[in-house]
């Protein structure tokens, strides 16, 4: 797990990247640890979900795509979950169809962002996650 160097007051978000490429998962956890975020990685569905638990991350990066278990079904388990159903899940995956973004939300996840995508615009949406659900959870 890597971590970024935290600020003296409140810990910045944890962010959980699920990518089997481990080039896709080091690039997109360097960049975000770069801009202030706290990453964690996970290699395949299994050890999102372990993390997932484990953690408690804000938001999670999953692709789709995973040997084992897959994206899919593990945002299901996540979003069954008591203990995991909030956390805000955001797919990042080469499955462009329009039917894969309609899946992707039946399956529970918040947003939906294909590759190839640059860093900036997967920290862009992030952020834009982040933001909505700190409103919609202060306005309770």
């Amino acid at each position: 797990m890597k971590k970024t160097r935290g600020s003296a007051g409140a810990s910045p978000p944890l962010v959980l990247i699920v990518d089997d490429f481990p080039d896709n998962r080091q690039m997109y956890a360097e960049f975000l640890a770069f801009s202030g975020l706290r990453v964690a990685e996970a290699a395949n569905g299994h050890e999102a979900l372990e993390q997932a638990t484990a953690l408690m991350p804000d938001l999670i990066v999953m692709d789709l795509s995973l040997p084992g278990m897959d994206g899919w079904e593990a945002t299901r388990r996540l979003k069954e979950d008591p203990r995991t159903k909030n956390i805000l899940v955001m797919p990042l995956t080469g499955h462009a169809l329009a039917g894969h973004s309609k899946g992707a939300i039946e399956a529970g996840c918040d947003a939906f962002v294909t590759k190839p995508c640059l860093p900036d615009r997967l920290l862009e949406e992030i952020q834009r996650m982040l933001g909505a659900s700190k409103k919609t959870t202060s306005g309770r």
